[in-house]
């Protein structure tokens, strides 16, 4: 067997564990909806080699809006209990992430955002940038836009007080 036959298998067999995590999820929070009496559609998905859950009401209801709580609180909880459910189920830790109602997909855009601004401030003052602490989420999107700027980030401090330093080059 060649090497790239076996990198072909794993890749299969990683897009299937991530698509059973999916599967798992989705049922689990089938189950939550029902439970709480509250409309939505479960989309799945395989991002960055993770697996992707997102709820999802065509009505623009603002039930939905519960399960994303203030600032996103109520959705880390369900995030954190959906990949709970899937690991009692597969035995292996997931790194599932969970959308409710377009929430993370407007906070990434914001935060890249964000984070391409703190590098345009180092950029032009050749001084580091403190950002607010934020969850890990928002710090990989913030890391994530700082190097497509072309420069640097590192995470400090404790959770949950952990933030971004944007770097000079």
């Amino acid at each position: 067997m060649t090497e790239g036959t076996t990198s072909a298998a794993e890749a299969g067999d990683t897009l299937t564990r991530l698509e059973q995590e999916g599967e798992i999820a989705a049922d689990y929070l089938e189950g939550l909806l029902d439970i709480a009496d509250l409309d939505g559609d479960i989309d799945m998905d395989v991002e960055a080699d993770r697996a992707a859950v997102s709820i999802i009401s065509d009505s623009g209801s603002r039930d939905l809006q519960k399960l994303v709580g203030r600032d996103g609180e109520v959705l880390e909880a369900l995030q954190e209990l959906t990949r709970l459910a899937v690991h009692r189920e597969t035995g292996d830790r997931s790194r599932l992430m969970l959308d409710i109602a377009g929430f993370r997909a407007k906070k990434r855009t914001e935060l890249a955002e964000l984070g391409a601004k703190a590098a345009d401030e180092v950029k032009s003052t050749g001084e580091p940038v403190r950002l607010d602490p934020m969850t890990p989420f928002e710090r990989k999107v913030v890391h994530d836009a700082v190097a497509a700027a072309g420069l640097r980030s590192e995470s400090e401090g404790e959770e949950p007080q952990r933030f971004v330093v944007v770097l000079p080059a």
